[in-house]
């Protein structure tokens, strides 16, 4: 048994579209679905998720990016 986890939008008509590719070819398969309503985030002004700068400043702190000289990163 194998467990793929997607995110997909469900449209206006009301009807979720899933295309889940598989190794499996010309065979029967079991699904379930499982699925949940995942809650609207709100943005601020610039359209970022509220508080996401917060939430990531100082996050390269210990660990901070280094550009190179020139064209290399």
């Amino acid at each position: 048994m194998q467990s793929i986890k997607v995110r997909q939008r469900v449209g206006a008509d009301g009807i979720l579209h899933l295309e889940i590719p598989t190794e499996i070819q010309e065979a029967e398969v079991d699904v379930t679905v499982n699925y949940q309503r995942i809650a609207p985030q709100s943005v601020d002004e610039r359209g970022c998720p509220i508080g996401f700068f917060e939430r990531i400043y100082g996050i390269c702190a210990d660990d901070p990016i280094v550009i190179g000289d020139g064209d290399e990163f």
